[in-house]
């Protein structure tokens, strides 16, 4: 079975870090992606899709340290869906993709990256993820 997910959209906010208590770097970060289309009046529309991706490890350390708002980029991983808690106690659901790979398609200003900038997961493994 395959569970594989791609996409290209630009970095909603900067990126949310923390760490475990033994020190693994954890990233959030919301990327949108956008499709045009034509309504039944010929008029163009936009609908903007929100992601929530998460990272985990030297790929969280690389997103952290250089991806910023507004930033293009490329990133695939697996769909992932997670239990948590929320204050009041009650059980909450998240649905994520976990990447393992990262390309910076543009600077944070918006300008193209080079190839220098794009960092693919050297030997990602699933038992970094701490869930």
């Amino acid at each position: 079975m395959l569970n594989r997910a791609e996409i290209i959209g630009r970095l909603g906010q900067d990126v949310e870090t923390r760490y475990t208590q033994d020190g693994k770097c954890i990233v959030n970060l919301s990327v949108a992606t956008s499709e045009s289309y034509k309504d039944k009046d010929g008029n163009k529309k936009e609908i903007t899709e929100w992601h929530r991706i998460a990272a985990f490890g030297k790929l969280a350390e690389i997103i952290s340290e250089y991806c910023k708002k507004g930033q293009l980029i490329y990133v695939a991983g697996k769909i992932r869906t997670r239990k948590w808690t929320d204050k009041e106690g009650q059980d909450r659901y998240t649905t994520e993709i976990v990447a393992n790979e990262m390309k910076m398609l543009s600077k944070a200003d918006g300008k193209s990256a080079s190839s220098e900038d794009q960092h693919p997961a050297e030997n990602f493994d699933d038992s970094d993820i701490p869930f």
